[in-house]
């Protein structure tokens, strides 16, 4: 599997992609949300700490877990996020597409915070996923 992650990360051209939202999220708070093995991939293998991430949030995580630590960050549950005021939540799973627009639409829909992929697959390759399978 990290093998597999590893090659992916390349193909998107990962270590550029982080550079630029580390640059773009400078003093923004951050939340994490997915904290499955690609994330735990991306965090053993890449330099995350030129982002503020105040907090980590997963569908697994329950209200009474806020607070408490996993993987070195504190847990914030998908029903609090909001109550963070986070100017960006990072979508930390492979297929983010519909986790992001169930966020805009549903979650962060009154809010200014952002919602962007942890790692992003370029336009022109997504097209491809989509039309070539």
């Amino acid at each position: 599997m990290a093998d597999d992650f590893k090659t992916y990360l390349k193909k998107i051209n990962f270590d550029k992609y982080i550079k630029k939202l580390i640059k773009k999220l400078a003093g923004k708070k951050v939340i994490i949300y997915g904290c499955g093995s690609f994330f735990c991939y991306i965090k053993d293998n890449y330099d995350l700490s030129g982002l503020n991430i105040i907090g980590i949030s997963d569908m697994k995580f329950v209200d009474e877990q806020e607070g408490e630590e996993y993987l070195g960050y504190k847990i914030i549950p998908k029903s609090k996020m909001t109550s963070y005021s986070p100017d960006c939540v990072l979508v930390a799973t492979l297929e983010y597409a519909l986790i992001i627009e169930d966020f805009q639409i549903n979650v962060f829909d009154k809010t200014k915070t952002k919602v962007y992929p942890l790692a992003r697959i370029p336009l022109m390759q997504m097209i491809k996923k989509i039309w070539v399978g």
